[in-house]
């Protein structure tokens, strides 16, 4: 390994509002070398996340904030080079938590084995993953759909809102999604099975909620917050459930929004709205897995990616995902895979 180099993506300045080029840094260091219990990862996939922009601020949350002037971590997908955990051997693909860079070495206990005979090993970071497991605890553990029901999904078309849409139809509900193109609201429709999908930027979002949802709103899984959720929670039925997963129109904000103060009305509505981490489900985590597992592979429950090529191309695949870009899980592929 010495005669190789570990690219690596660094973050070297706290963002005020959007990141851009200055909050990240590529630079090059020794490919690291595993100790005992430790395995070293070529990196093959990795994840970009709405979550990594709160980490960038210095301010108390879930998880730490990511420390300045080192490599950024995420969500990957790899194949193992060197082992020294007696569990890993070269050649396996595994998938945890390493860092934006070539090689990673982690702790064997960190790892999960990936399994690519039945689906690409690239879902480990989807559909069945971290995204495909918030969708799938958020709707039934804090939503509890009923049969003939209605669910609105705000950031339908992303990673988790399109998990959330598919699971809510299994379930018999009536799913109402919400998206950022045209090409998003005909996948969602025509490919993933979707009753009704509201275009926010070139719709009146609360006139096709009212058209939409004619009988009221049951479950609200919120990806989004602002003036979108203003307009669901507005319409929310008796004993509704709103799950409140992520407010990517929120994190770039450098002000506090000022939005209705809803309080009265989930008093009167006797409504349930509860925010979790899907962290707080570790415990279950295989459960999730082998339900998410059977559906797909069932044909229940489908899935899109949107692969951005090259390392050095992660910093603009994660600022993709403020623009509304990916349909699908936003991935980046760094390497290939070795047969």
């Amino acid at each position: 390994m010495s005669s190789k180099t570990n690219r690596q993506i660094l973050f070297v300045k706290r963002p005020e509002g959007l990141p851009d080029d200055r909050t990240f840094q590529m630079t090059e260091a020794p490919v690291p070398v595993p100790e005992q219990g430790e395995v070293l990862v070529r990196t093959v996939y990795l994840s970009v996340d709405p979550y990594m922009r709160g980490r960038m601020n210095d301010t108390k949350s879930y998880v730490p904030p990511f420390p300045l002037n080192e490599v950024i971590v995420g969500g990957v997908v790899g194949q193992v080079e060197d082992s020294k955990h007696p569990d890993f051997h070269p050649g396996d693909l595994v998938t945890g938590m390493m860092g934006w860079q070539d090689y990673s070495v982690v702790k064997g206990e960190e790892l999960r084995r990936v399994d690519p005979s039945r689906v690409p090993p690239s879902t480990a970071l989807g559909v069945l993953g971290m995204p495909g497991l918030t969708a799938y605890f958020g709707l039934l553990d804090i939503g509890t759909p009923k049969k003939g029901e209605t669910v609105v999904v705000s950031g339908a078309a992303g990673a988790v809102g399109t998990v959330v849409g598919q699971i809510a139809k299994l379930k018999g509900c009536r799913v109402v999604g919400i998206a950022g193109s045209e090409e998003k609201v005909r996948f969602l429709k025509s490919e993933l099975g979707f009753d009704a999908v509201i275009n926010y930027k070139n719709q009146d979002v609360k006139q096709a909620l009212k058209e939409a949802c004619p009988d009221g709103v049951d479950i609200y899984f919120d990806n989004v917050g602002g003036e979108i959720s203003d307009h669901v929670i507005a319409r929310i039925n008796d004993f509704a459930r709103i799950v409140i997963c992520g407010q990517i129109a929120l994190y770039n904000l450098e002000k506090p929004d000022l939005a209705p103060r809803i309080e009265p009305l989930l008093l009167m509505k006797r409504v349930k709205m509860q925010g979790f981490i899907v962290s707080d489900y570790q415990n279950r985590y295989q459960e999730g897995l082998t339900h998410l597992s059977e559906w797909v592979a069932e044909g229940k429950i489908k899935y899109r990616e949107n692969i951005v090529e090259g390392l050095e191309n992660t910093p603009e695949a994660f600022l993709g995902l403020f623009r509304g870009e990916n349909l699908g899980k936003q991935l980046v592929k760094v390497s290939e895979i070795q047969t």
